[in-house]
């Protein structure tokens, strides 16, 4: 055991390389309002934004996970749900993406029904079956209000070859669950080949890059991402 410790302490005065961070891009996109914004930080940065806005452009976040003993990071990009904003950069978007994650809204049943429209958009760039994908029902603090049963949900993800969650960014206590949501996309890309590979990670981490609308009025839910 001595020589084990010593020998560890002595090559880590040596000037090896350091060790590289796997890097895999995944895409979260949905109708605007459905929180995509508000999930990737809620995951990211563990709390709820105090202050949400309509994404212009694209919101990049990314953050180090440990999935079996392995350090990887995961870049989770964030759409303008509205045309409008997204049009020049949707190339972009789509380039290189290892995993999908489809966001709808419990209480507005428009955007369950404006998911196909977002599968066919995948298809169009060349994202197939074999490219991991998730359902997520958003907002389901409002049980009040809730438009899209579980039941409907889950015939619609099945025929997609979708697992099906549905969660609340919001709700302080669903925490587990949202970071449950991007942890198993992230053990379905462990086996697969990355993007880039980095530089050593360091801490959890998350890196906004993001270009905002002036706010606008908000519904009781707060959240217009």
């Amino acid at each position: 055991m001595e020589s084990s410790l010593e020998l560890t302490t002595s090559l880590s005065g040596t000037s090896l390389p350091p060790l590289r961070s796997r890097i895999f891009k995944i895409i979260v996109i949905g109708d605007s309002g459905v929180g995509k914004t508000c999930l990737t930080y809620r995951f990211c940065a563990g709390k709820f934004p105090d202050k949400t806005e309509a994404t212009i452009g694209v919101d990049f976040r990314e953050k180090v996970i440990d999935i079996d003993g392995e350090k990887i990071k995961v870049q989770l990009w964030d759409t303008a749900g509205q045309e409008r904003f997204r049009k020049s950069m949707v190339q972009h978007y789509y380039r290189n993406v290892h995993a999908v994650v489809f966001v709808y809204d419990v209480t507005n049943g428009a955007s369950f029904r404006g998911l196909p429209a977002w599968i066919e958009e995948c298809r169009q760039h060349s994202l197939g079956q074999e490219v991991p994908r998730i359902l997520v029902g958003n907002k389901c603090d409002l049980r009040h209000a809730v438009q899209v049963g579980t039941d409907v949900a889950q015939k619609f993800a099945d025929s997609h070859s979708m697992p099906l969650f549905e969660t609340s960014a919001k709700n302080p206590n669903d925490n587990d669950h949202v970071e449950a949501i991007f942890m198993t996309v992230a053990h379905k890309l462990k086996s697969q080949k990355p993007l880039v590979l980095s530089q050593p990670p360091g801490p959890d981490s998350t890196v906004p890059v993001r270009k905002r609308e002036e706010e606008e009025e908000r519904g009781a839910w707060g959240c217009s991402c």
